[in-house]
Parts: structure tokens; C-alpha cells; sequence
């Protein structure tokens, strides 16, 4: 009231058109005012109802998965949250060169909020490992990563519409006796720094005075178990920083060091070419480094590894100052909980469909190296297919009817064309002819079986590899950005038993090729096209490729500088 008294008293002395504008004015500006504060409420409450539409989605995990999800998914349509217990992602591939210094961990590492800071929109990040899902209330339990001497509680949950698990695997010790206690492994970057540790240790160890010939030679035996691509690449990495560095620098007991690697199968790298595993053998036996293949370990103590060999039952104990364990991967105890959850218990591997979603589990994806594909059996749906071809209900497919479903055949199952490819048919009408090879004008449905009789036998398991996971993080993001466009529209193959489409195509793998550097400026490469590459040129051709698969250009110039280092003044051998 005063405000108006005030007002008036102003005005006493002005004639009436004065004292009119004065008031348009004021009043103008009060109305421009609420309507400016009216505007900004009904603008922020519009913005609060869009992000409380959006559905959110929680990522398990920030490895190749789940990182490859994260960087192609459009974030605008959905509330993301990610959990992890390590806040950066590691260019695994690379962890062997870690071990012996070839490259600083820090330069195969990004952190995570790097990464999400790039996108336009907000991805919410906290450090910290993931306890248990509850799909019956859509609830992830966890626990910070933290110091637990900071103040605050550790321990929180999160609700989610969508769940993609991407937490990986562990290590796969068989039950072996002493492996935790004694092995060392190569899957965290902190595994690849214990490592090089490791190495310097049993060179200082070994150099002491009043150390007998027979505490060195033990000291300096170091064993990998698992000739796969990472033992196999970790034993020519210590083999080159032993014989270019180490061994210049520890002249007294350049005679004494010894490698070993174990393998139970009868080759290394018996997933690679034929051609390329016997190389390895070949190649390692010339640099000294003893192939112990056929022998299975039994268990492992503090100085000694005891071992079978396969072909004669003959056990065999040899001393050892560092053994990795390089195996093969095993279930996460999370994820192996999750399992029982969802009447999985029984399997070793938590199993998703072809579009990567978790059996019997609604809105629940897994990728990479926690889960497997489950690719459905041909022979399963062999009756529904050969009737949803028969159009004129005739009881037998004419060569026409046959091409009209092979498309959608040959998308929902991948075995079909690599049992073409394997049988040399450049035709898929090609498996309705008969035995002599001539081509017939229709089949009843009984041929028709027996024509994709042998086709499942071609079904294989997806390896555990970065790239199989990154195509799989890749697709799944396709997916959620294209889903409301794909509800219409739909892309994928036809539903044989309850008609229409699938919404999506399902996930295929490509395989682009796999590399095992061999050591002494040298590598192996087993490319699409059934191309084989060895020496000097396919190492060259190894730093071209993981350099420009690393995930930034921060960590593209460090691991470029990392191999210039090396190149010009050797690797570093503080114990650092």
C-alpha cells in the first residue's frame, strides 16, 4: 500500500496524459514481467516432464561393451547411468607390452569422464562395483569403490528400465590348487604394473651375493601357463626387454634366465592358422624359449609347479620364480548370481539371444566376455519355415518359393551362409539339388529338411576377444537409438511362427582379423579372406592398427611417443 501511496504523490504534480503513460508503463512492464516468469516456469516444467519420460538406462561395466555402447548411443533419448569400479577404460590388447615396459600404463588408459564429457547430453558415472541385480524390482545393489575411510556411506542402489551388463569376466583358474595364491594374471592394467615388478625383483633377487647357481636359475624360470594370443604375446615381450635390456644391465646371469610356456592342447595359438602356430613354435624354439605343449598343471606352490603330460600320464615338478596365468575366462560371481536369478544356473555362461537379450529376462542386455550369443538351431523351426514358404499349401517348395524366404533364412540364421561358404555352394539353390547334382523343380518338406540337415553343425561360440565385444556395444546402441523408428518399421527378418517382423536384424559378428606379435620386430596376422601374414612387415603393420584403434588422440600420441621411447633409449627397468 505504501508502494501505491508513494506512487501517487510522485504523480500530484503532472497533468493527466503524464499520469496516464506513467501507469500504461507500469503496467505494461508488470504484465511483460509475469508473462517473461510464467514462460520460464512452463519452460522448466516442460523440460522436467521430458527428462522424467525418458527411460533410463544403467550400463554395468566401462570395457570394450560397454564403452562402444556408450560412445555410439544417442543420449538425448535416454537417461544413462554408468557403474564401474575402475573410472577409465583400458586398450586391453596392449597389456602385454605393459608388463615389460614397452608402453606406460597410463598411455593405454582414458578416463571415463573423458569420454562422456564428449557427448552433448548428461551421463551420470559412479565408481563402484556391482553387488546384485534384482530383475523382480529392476534394481542394481552396489557398493562404492572408493576409500572406505572417506565419510559417507558406500553402499546405494539404482533403478533402471533398461539394464546392459558389461562387466566382463575373471579368470578362469580350473580349480587349480594354488593359483590365486601364487599365479599372476593379465586382465587389469594393476596385473600388467604387479607384473613388471615381479620381473625386476627376480633380476635383483638373483644378482644378490652368496646366492647359489641353483636359487638364480629358480629365480629367473618364468612360466606361462595358456598358449593362447595372451601368453604367447607376453612371452615374446619378456623375451625382447630380457635379451634388449635386462640382460646388459645383469650381465652375471645372462646365462641362467629361462622361459617356458605350458599348454595343454598339442599346439600354441591352435585358434590362428596352422600355419601361424607352427611359426610360433618354430620361432620360440629358436629364441629359447621352451614350448611345453600336452601338459596339463596339476597345482602350483610358492617355488614349484607340478604338471602332467597328456600323452604319457607322467607327472613333472619344475621350480619357477613368477608363473602367469593365462587360461581362458570364467564367470563373475555377480553374474553367476544373476544366473540363479533367472533359472540360468545350470550353464557356465550367462546365454542372450541374437539381439543380445538376456534369456528369461525381460529389458536386461549382456555383452562381451560376461555372456554368449544362443544362436538358435535351423532344425528347430525347419517345419514353420518350409510352411511359411509354401504358399499355395501344396506340401512342396518351388525353386521360386524357396528364394522368396532364403533372405530372411539366411539373417536369423548365420550358419546357413557359412555352411555355404564351407561346402563351396556359390548358390543357395544349390542345396535343392539332388544327389548327382541336378537341379530339381520342388521339394517336399522331407528334402527340404534334409537339405539343412548338416547346417547347425557350422553354429560356433563367439571368442572372448575386444572385438567381439566392441561390435557387440557398437550394435546394441543402434538398436536403442533406432527403436522407435523400428516399432513401424520394422528392419529384421520375418517371425516364421507368429508372422510379421522382427524389429531389429539381429547382431552378427564380423570378423576383421587377429594379430599375435611374436616378438624380435615380428608378428602374425590371420586376415579376412583366409590371408595369412608373417615377419617383420605384419609387425609394421600391428603398430598401425592399434594405434589407430586406441580411443582417443591423447592416448594415440602417448602410445606412438611410448614406441618412439623404446625405439631410441630401450625400455625403463626401475621398480616402479
Amino acid at each position: 500500500m505504501r508502494f501505491f501511496s508513494d506512487f501517487q504523490r510522485i504523480l500530484s504534480g503532472y497533468p493527466a496524459p503524464a499520469k496516464l503513460l506513467a501507469v500504461f508503463s507500469v503496467s505494461c512492464g508488470g504484465v511483460i514481467a509475469y508473462a517473461d516468469s510464467q514462460s520460464g516456469e512452463i519452460t522448466s516444467l516442460q523440460q522436467n516432464q521430458k527428462a522424467m519420460a525418458k527411460k533410463r538406462v544403467l550400463v554395468l561395466g566401462t570395457g570394450w561393451a560397454g564403452t562402444s555402447f556408450l560412445k555410439d548411443l544417442d543420449i538425448s533419448s535416454y537417461d544413462v547411468q554408468v557403474v564401474s569400479p575402475r573410472n577409465y577404460f583400458a586398450f586391453t590388447p596392449l597389456l602385454p607390452s605393459v608388463t615389460c615396459g614397452t608402453v606406460e600404463a597410463r598411455s593405454i588408459v582414458e578416463p571415463v569422464r573423458n569420454i562422456i564429457k564428449k557427448r552433448k547430453g548428461e551421463i551420470k558415472f559412479w565408481e563402484a562395483e556391482c553387488l546384485k541385480i534384482d530383475t523382480a524390482n529392476k534394481k542394481v545393489y552396489c557398493q562404492s569403490s572408493v576409500d572406505a575411510n572417506l565419510a559417507g556411506n558406500n553402499d546405494f542402489s539404482l533403478e533402471y528400465d533398461y539394464l546392459v551388463v558389461a562387466i566382463g569376466a575373471q579368470v578362469n583358474t580350473f580349480n587349480t590348487p594354488g593359483v590365486y595364491e601364487h599365479c599372476h594374471f593379465l586382465k587389469e592394467v594393476e596385473d600388467a604394473q604387479r607384473i613388471r615388478r615381479t620381473v625386476i625383483d627376480c633380476f635383483e633377487k638373483a644378482v644378490l651375493p652368496e646366492l647359489n647357481k641353483e636359487d638364480q636359475m629358480t629365480n629367473l624360470h618364468f612360466v606361462i601357463v595358456g598358449g593362447g594370443p595372451t601368453g604367447v604375446e607376453f612371452a615374446a615381450e619378456l623375451h625382447d626387454f630380457i635379451h634388449e635390456d635386462l640382460l646388459s644391465i645383469y650381465p652375471s646371469v645372462k646365462d641362467l634366465v629361462r622361459i617356458s610356456i605350458i599348454q595343454s592342447g598339442d599346439h600354441i595359438l591352435n585358434m590362428f592358422d596352422e600355419r601361424i602356430s607352427s611359426f610360433a613354435e618354430l620361432k620360440f624354439r629358436r629364441d629359447g624359449i621352451e614350448v611345453l605343449t600336452g601338459h596339463r598343471v596339476l597345482s602350483v606352490s610358492e617355488r614349484i609347479i607340478n604338471m602332467k603330460q597328456v600323452s604319457t600320464g607322467e607327472n613333472i615338478s619344475i621350480p619357477h620364480g613368477m608363473v602367469v596365468w593365462s587360461t581362458g575366462v570364467g564367470t563373475r560371481p555377480v553374474v553367476k548370481d544373476f544366473m540363479e536369478q533367472i533359472g540360468q544356473g545350470n550353464r557356465r555362461v550367462l546365454a542372450t539371444d541374437e539381439w543380445l537379450r538376456v534369456k528369461g529376462c525381460e529389458d536386461v542386455y549382456a555383452l562381451g566376455d560376461c555372456a554368449t550369443v544362443d544362436q538358435r538351431k535351423i532344425m528347430e523351426d525347419i517345419s514353420v519355415i518350409f510352411k511359411a514358404a509354401d504358399k499355395d499349401s501344396s506340401g512342396t517348395l518351388t525353386i521360386e518359393e524357396f528364394k522368396d524366404v532364403i533372405e530372411d533364412i539366411m539373417i536369423r540364421y548365420p550358419q546357413v551362409e557359412l555352411y555355404l561358404k564351407n561346402k563351396h555352394l556359390f548358390d543357395v539353390t544349390d542345396l535343392m539339388k539332388d544327389m548327382n547334382g541336378s537341379d530339381k523343380t520342388e521339394i517336399d518338406v522331407e528334402s527340404f529338411k534334409l537339405a539343412l540337415s548338416q547346417v547347425d553343425k557350422q553354429t560356433k561360440n563367439l571368442p572372448a576377444t575386444a572385438q567381439v565385444a566392441s561390435q557387440q556395444g557398437a550394435y546394441l546402441a543402434k538398436c536403442f537409438n533406432t527403436w522407435e523408428k523400428c516399432k513401424s518399421n520394422p528392419e529384421g527378418p520375418r517371425k516364421f511362427r507368429s508372422g510379421g517382423r522382427h524389429e531389429f536384424r539381429p547382431f552378427q559378428y564380423r570378423h576383421l582379423g587377429q594379430f599375435a606379435p611374436l616378438g624380435g620386430e615380428q608378428a602374425a596376422a590371420e586376415l579376412p579372406g583366409d590371408w595369412v601374414s608373417i615377419g617383420h612387415s605384419t609387425q609394421w603393420l600391428w603398430y598401425s592398427v592399434y594405434a589407430s584403434k586406441q580411443v582417443s588422440w591423447r592416448t594415440r600420441f602417448l602410445v606412438i611417443g611410448d614406441w618412439f621411447r623404446r625405439f631410441t633409449f630401450g625400455r625403463d627397468s626401475s621398480r616402479i
